[in-house]
């Protein structure tokens, strides 16, 4: 659907350092930044673990597991967050002295998300003396019984949101936990097990344990640049803490300091280490990775983050990036058989339903989260994708569905009280505001999406279903200059809930022409009378390139090509409307 163009208001910005650029100074203003406390991305900055609740048993723990050399068994998620974390603590633990670390990671088909029973139970046939979930297990009750009821030890370390029962583990380690003081709830899986190394660390160090061992305390920080990939690739929101975050692992990549795994991500996805930014992760490396838990196992994706030798690494993301190319096919075709069965349904762009709910046997279960993305940007509505479970019984066959919302509708509450109007109906759910899954009965189909068309439309404001592009406002005629977008990019990191600043004019438009099949090319003349290149990616190639069209008002980023080595100013355009 068309969006419109819609520049914030002007907030006051005083309180912000007097030396701040004016037109930073308002983006920082805008995006809710307090003091310039929040602006020093220096590793000091970050809040105390200490703060962490559970944080301190977690430690005990461990130090147990460190005197006994117990074996431990790291289970993880299937997606970038989960790989990061896993890759975290299987580089992190053996840094303390710890010789006996695995991992565990779920295929997504044969034993669905976190310690499931089903998994629990190839837990125990592993044997470990101490489990560590990472980016999972607050939920995970049952899982979490089989494996205690074995005479295992457990940690859990989530950042997912906890419902009324917690598992009954050694420790839990999660922000979002009840009466937890650590201010940023927003951390992702892997800042949550950053967190614990950082803990584990000061413990040892309280207990003398380095000097008493002839050991020199590990060098936590060596792990930050698979923290800032997993932070990024979570999307979760990038507060301050965040912040630091992101910022310390990009810069130790910039400065050639990463893993073989990262390196090769980077390579493969054609991105330049020495001016990598956040969204590189979010857009190129953290796709590649999913790739791999979305259609085959995520252990490939680990293994590419572990890899000491830079060749195998090389070789491990040439094989993510494949299944990344078949992963976007996939896709596609999915999202032309969805188009069709909207079309059927009259639910076509000049007749927008309050909410999508579509199903189709033959979907791939791993792609129907990217699928309910695509559609919900595109018709900017609530929308749930389901696809087949394991379940051979078709009558009782379970199916998958992926959500995905828009700004104002919590999803997953809105799940909760589906849930509890029609008991039986959704087998199991979870999620956040803005993402979230569940499992229904395949007959139960017709009755679920009514009632979430339901829900969805009795929450539904005007207000809420215009879509709209939320821009900075014009940018003033100097600052279209490749220093200031140098300035804007290390100004950031810029991610969820601090947006990278978007700006609007209306530019004459010069020249016009697909490229790549699918994006418009543009010279566009500023009022003030220069030139400048835009491109605006997957462009409708049915409305554009349109001779008819002599001005254009765009909603745009300020961005820097590279071409043989040479840099030259370029507008990424987010939206544009015909004036």
């Amino acid at each position: 659907m068309q969006k419109e163009i819609i520049s914030r208001n002007r907030v006051k910005d005083a309180h912000l350092p007097q030396e701040l650029d004016p037109i930073i100074k308002q983006i920082y203003a805008a995006r809710g930044v307090k003091s310039s406390d929040e602006l020093d991305n220096r590793a000091a900055t970050l809040h105390s673990f200490k703060l962490l609740k559970g944080v301190s048993q977690a430690s005990e723990v461990l130090f147990q597991a460190l005197q006994q050399q117990s074996k431990i068994l790291i289970v993880g998620d299937f997606d970038a967050d989960g790989a990061t974390s896993t890759a975290t603590l299987m580089c992190g633990l053996p840094m303390f002295g710890f010789s006996q670390v695995d991992y565990l990671v779920p295929n997504r088909f044969d034993f669905g998300y976190g310690l499931s029973p089903a998994l629990a139970q190839e837990v125990v046939k592993i044997a470990p003396d101490l489990l560590i979930t990472v980016d999972n297990g607050i939920s995970c009750i049952a899982g979490v019984d089989i494996v205690k009821a074995a005479g295992i030890k457990v940690i859990v370390t989530d950042h997912h949101l906890p419902g009324n029962k917690l598992p009954k583990a050694d420790a839990i380690v999660n922000p979002n936990q009840i009466d937890c003081e650590f201010p940023s709830t927003a951390l992702a899986g892997v800042g949550v097990a950053f967190y614990l190394l950082l803990a584990f660390r000061s413990l040892l160090r309280d207990k003398n344990w380095f000097e008493n061992n002839n050991q020199i305390p590990p060098n936590i920080a060596s792990l930050l640049d698979l923290v800032a990939l997993g932070t990024v690739a979570d999307v979760v929101p990038l507060d301050a803490n965040n912040r630091t975050l992101v910022h310390q692992g990009l810069a130790r990549i910039k400065n050639g300091v990463t893993r073989p795994g990262i390196e090769a991500l980077i390579e493969v996805s054609n991105r330049n280490q020495g001016r990598l930014s956040a969204s590189d992760f979010g857009f190129s490396l953290a796709p590649r990775l999913n790739a791999a838990g979305r259609l085959d196992d995520m252990s490939l994706g680990i293994a590419c983050l572990l890899s000491p030798d830079l060749n195998n690494a090389r070789r491990l993301a040439g094989e993510l990036d494949a299944l990344n190319i078949e992963r976007r096919e996939i896709e596609q075709s999915m999202q032309v058989e969805a188009q069709v069965v909207l079309d059927k349904l009259n639910k076509t762009e000049e007749k927008i339903p309050d909410a999508v709910c579509l199903f189709q046997d033959d979907w791939h279960q791993g792609v129907i989260g990217i699928l309910a993305g695509r559609l919900k940007e595109k018709y900017h509505r609530p929308t749930v994708i389901f696809a087949c479970g394991d379940d051979s019984n078709e009558q009782e066959q379970e199916i998958k569905g992926s959500c995905r919302s828009i700004p104002g509708l919590h999803i997953r509450d809105l799940l909760e009280s589906i849930s509890t109007a029609n008991p039986g109906l959704i087998l199991k759910f979870g999620g956040h505001a803005m993402a979230a899954g569940l499992s229904i009965k395949q007959s139960d189909f017709i009755v679920f999406e009514r009632a979430f068309t339901q829900a969805i439309s009795e929450k539904l404001t005007d207000d809420l279903r215009q879509s709209i592009v939320l821009t900075d406002g014009e940018l003033p005629s100097g600052y279209f200059t490749l220093e200031f977008a140098q300035y804007l990019k290390q100004a950031g990191p810029w991610g969820q809930e601090f947006p990278e600043p978007v700006f609007e004019h209306i530019f004459e438009i010069v020249q016009q022409r697909i490229v790549g099949e699918k994006h418009l090319k543009l010279v566009l003349k500023h009022q003030s009378g220069f030139l400048i290149d835009g491109i605006a990616f997957n462009i409708d190639v049915k409305q554009w390139p349109n001779s008819n069209v002599q001005n254009l008002q765009c909603a745009f980023t300020l961005d820097i090509n590279e071409f043989r080595g040479k840099f030259s100013l370029q507008l990424l355009i987010r939206e544009l409307l015909a004036k």
